[in-house]
């Protein structure tokens, strides 16, 4: 039967990420969120409250599958997308996706808040049933 395979949490500072997009730009940026999480949090008023969520987000992700950044993962491997509902869903690829068929996760999921000092994201990753279906 499946279940529950992994929890994490995080929570940042905005001012850290505003001034990592401060310091180091494009380059920031680029490294850590896809295209159109980038389009995203740029269209939003609160863009800086934005960009820390979904850092929030993919580090809790990171820590719910268990593995570190240093084992030649990128950030962009996880993207923090919005539900029709409104609901942020995580979508994987490359090397996350890799590890998360591997380790036998069906779905993985996230909740997200925010203010103006702090963002924090909760991560939950689940199990596929025992007839390998997802839960």
């Amino acid at each position: 039967m499946g279940g529950i395979l992994g929890i994490g949490t995080e929570i940042t500072e905005c001012l850290r990420i505003a001034r990592m997009i401060e310091r180091h730009g494009e380059l920031f940026i680029h490294r850590v969120y896809t295209a159109d999480e980038v389009r995203y949090c740029q269209s939003r008023r609160q863009s800086t409250q934005h960009f820390a969520a979904h850092w929030a987000a993919k580090e809790a992700v990171f820590k719910a599958l268990g593995i570190s950044t240093r084992r030649g993962v990128a950030r962009t491997d996880i993207e923090i997308r919005k539900a029709p509902s409104g609901r942020p869903t995580v979508a994987v690829q490359g090397a996350i996706k890799d590890i998360v068929e591997r380790l036998g996760v069906a779905e993985v999921l996230v909740s997200i808040a925010y203010c103006r000092t702090h963002a924090t994201a909760y991560a939950m990753a689940l199990g596929r049933k025992s007839d390998g279906e997802s839960l």
